[in-house]
């Protein structure tokens, strides 16, 4: 990580690996367990024992360092801080892959300060890649015990040619609240050329931001699926945005791309 990254944000960077690395352990305790149980959250999404230990972990490291910074969770809600700064994580991204036993189910932490992504951290623990980026620092990639090496996104430059992946394209008519204009943007993005791939959550983010792919695409997304993915994506050269193409993590839905295919493709989902 170089020098002209804050302390306050590296030092924050420096808690969130480690307590990435104790969640991560923790999910993987539960992975391919046969007592693992599921349950339906009010929303009808899948939660297990594992989603609420791992975030439980994430809560309690990352504000037993910064007792005075906000959080939010996905299983434990909103936690208010006057530092400044907010934690903002998905213990499991990809709950329905993850009781499945399929390995592509994420960890991610983010941290926001005034409202702007500082730090984020992609973790894929059945796969031991990581992902991880402070503002300022550049992003880097790690696999294994192998030593971490710069993350960068990749240099396509036609749509045509790209590797475009989404949590589940068949999901594209529920944005714009269900209208059919999710289903022609789907139609739009296959007319384009382009290889599709579901290999989503945040395994799609953290392939964009090491070239592997050029574009994620997530036409519903929550705050606790973006912060990391923001920060990651932007700092390994790339873009994030939604689906109009704005500079935020709460509008329900995201795009990660290159930079270089990140306006074709916005313009591609809304037939502009």
């Amino acid at each position: 990580m170089t020098s002209v990254v804050e302390s306050a944000i590296a030092d924050r960077l420096t808690v969130a690996l480690a307590a990435t690395r104790a969640a991560a352990a923790e999910t993987l305790r539960w992975f391919c367990s046969p007592a693992l149980e599921v349950e339906k959250k009010a929303d009808r999404s899948p939660v297990t024992k594992a989603d609420r230990a791992a975030e439980a972990i994430l809560r309690d490291e990352l504000l037993a360092a910064f007792p005075a910074d906000a959080f939010l969770g996905e299983e434990s809600g909103a936690t208010p801080g006057t530092s400044g700064y907010e934690w903002v994580v998905d213990p499991i991204d990809g709950t329905k892959s993850f009781i499945r036993g399929v390995p592509l189910y994420a960890t991610l932490v983010g941290c926001r300060r005034d409202g702007k992504g500082v730090l984020g951290v992609i973790a894929i623990p059945a796969l031991d890649e990581w992902a991880y980026a402070a503002i300022g620092g550049g992003a880097w990639y790690r696999r294994g015990q192998e030593p971490p090496v710069r993350a960068a996104v990749s240099h396509r430059g036609s749509l045509a040619e790209s590797l475009v992946t989404s949590s589940d394209f068949v999901d594209f008519p529920r944005w714009s609240g269900g209208s059919a204009e999710g289903a022609a943007a789907r139609q739009r993005l296959e007319a384009s050329g382009c290889l599709t791939r579901t290999w989503g959550d945040g395994y799609g983010y953290l392939l964009v931001a090491t070239g592997r792919a050029e574009a994620m695409i997530d036409p519903r997304l929550n705050p606790w699926d973006a912060a990391a993915v923001d920060v990651v994506v932007t700092e390994a050269g790339g873009r994030f945005s939604d689906w109009h193409g704005r500079s935020r993590i709460d509008s329900g839905d995201g795009v990660a791309t290159n930079g270089i295919v990140h306006d074709d493709v916005i313009r591609t989902l809304r037939g502009a």
